[in-house]
């Protein structure tokens, strides 16, 4: 038999992640990628054990938990410095097994694209979906600016704005302006070490984080209307956070003026019928858009793609394989992106009195026990790949993903 060929629109976490999942169990794979070179628009990424798992099946779990950086106690603040609630490392990695890790995207899709042969990426290579194919039946074809590819399968990993799923499913609203804008910037260490923090006003939040090499990833969130800008993206974080507690006003003071990254944030909280149509497949923010509120919109892409791969083996039936794996993947991501939505609305309230419930709420939460607010990565944190992992010394059996049901997904699962 032919080797089956796999195409890849997208080269981000998700894509690249896919590629490689597909290339280890025996598909040929092209990733196009419509930039001039890999480099990884964005500051940094956050991996929770969930997403580690998920790399431990192409051998990357154990480098990547490698590069944590966070020890001891961290957790959420107040603009004054008060604290709201506490935790550890030590106890998230207990309760979820393993690390929160925090790296720059380079970092990432550096060591996932190493996985793949060089020639497998093109860049400079804008693609479009022209037909989705048919399973049993026609290839899907992609056009290029060299001529039109077939391919056996195609992976739709091109983001928030995906031009595929425009195709497979026109008739979908897409995604959905969040209500707030959000920045980052990456600073070198600062003289006074401090807590890893996440802080939150009234409409608006800042979060410090250190990477392994010392380094900080700052990023922070506000309610704005969408498409507003600022000349000076620096002096605005100073407007509107320069007030807060340290470290926030000398991580700002730290940033060069033109790195600060500005992104407004949308969602697509109407999820799809389906993540896949004929021999075409969406994965990552092309399927299913969230609010950067968990920090797993990088990690469902990567559980998106060995999953993918896990069900459409060679020598296996490719539509039984996909429609696999929406059925693994539609109501997981369905609950984290509605979660997700959930603690955005939090985030945006801007009344005295809610924003003053908030923060009592969250204070009490935390005095009754750290648990409580691990609690909130219940059901996502703590999941496992679909099949067996390759990464040295790793024993787990096979396990079928596992999600928090709710009312909302309870059919969806069935």
């Amino acid at each position: 038999m032919d080797t089956p060929r796999a195409v890849i629109i997208g080269g981000g976490v998700g894509g690249l992640t896919a590629a490689v999942a597909l290339h280890r169990s025996g598909w040929q794979v092209t990733v196009l990628e419509r930039a001039d070179s890999m480099e990884p628009v964005g500051a940094g990424i956050s991996l929770a054990p969930n997403a580690q798992r998920a790399l431990d099946v192409i051998g990357l779990g154990d480098e990547i938990r490698s590069l944590a950086a966070w020890q001891g106690e961290g957790g959420m603040r107040s603009p004054d410095g008060r604290w709201l609630s506490r935790t550890d490392s030590a106890a998230a990695a207990e309760r979820f097994g393993g690390p929160l890790v925090l790296l720059h995207r380079a970092t990432l899709i550096g060591r996932v694209a190493a996985g793949l042969p060089a020639s497998a990426v093109r860049t400079g290579c804008p693609a479009h979906l022209v037909d989705p194919g048919t399973v049993g039946g026609r290839p899907a074809v992609i056009g290029t600016p060299d001529g039109p590819v077939e391919a056996d399968l195609v992976i739709g990993a091109d983001g928030i704005h995906s031009a595929v799923r425009g195709v497979l499913f026109p008739d979908h609203p897409g995604p959905s302006y969040a209500g707030f804008t959000a920045w980052r910037v990456l600073v070198p260490a600062p003289a006074e070490p401090f807590a890893p923090h996440e802080t939150w006003g009234r409409g608006a939040l800042w979060g410090s984080q250190p990477f392994k090499d010392g380094r900080i990833y700052a990023y922070a969130a506000a309610v704005a209307p969408a498409g507003a800008r600022a000349d000076d993206e620096r002096a605005e974080l100073l407007r509107r956070f320069g007030d807060w507690h340290q470290p926030v006003p000398g991580i700002i003071a730290a940033a060069e003026p033109g790195g600060v990254l500005r992104n407004d944030v949308h969602q697509m909280t109407d999820p799809l019928p389906a993540f896949h149509r004929g021999r075409t497949v969406l994965v990552g923010d092309a399927a299913h858009a969230m609010a950067p509120t968990l920090g797993q919109g990088g990690n469902q892409a990567i559980e998106d793609a060995v999953v993918l791969a896990h069900h459409v083996a060679p020598g296996t039936d490719l539509g039984a394989g996909l429609a696999a794996y929406t059925a693994d993947r539609l109501p997981r991501t369905t609950a984290v992106v509605r979660k997700a939505a959930q603690v955005s609305r939090l985030m945006r309230l801007s009344g005295p009195v809610s924003v003053a419930v908030r923060d009592f709420v969250m204070s009490t939460a935390s005095r009754l026990g750290p648990g409580l607010v691990l609690r909130t990565f219940d059901g996502i944190a703590d999941w496992r790949p679909p099949g067996p992992t390759y990464a040295a010394g790793t024993n787990d059996a096979p396990v079928r993903p596992r999600w928090t049901i709710t009312d909302e997904n309870r059919d969806a699962r069935r």
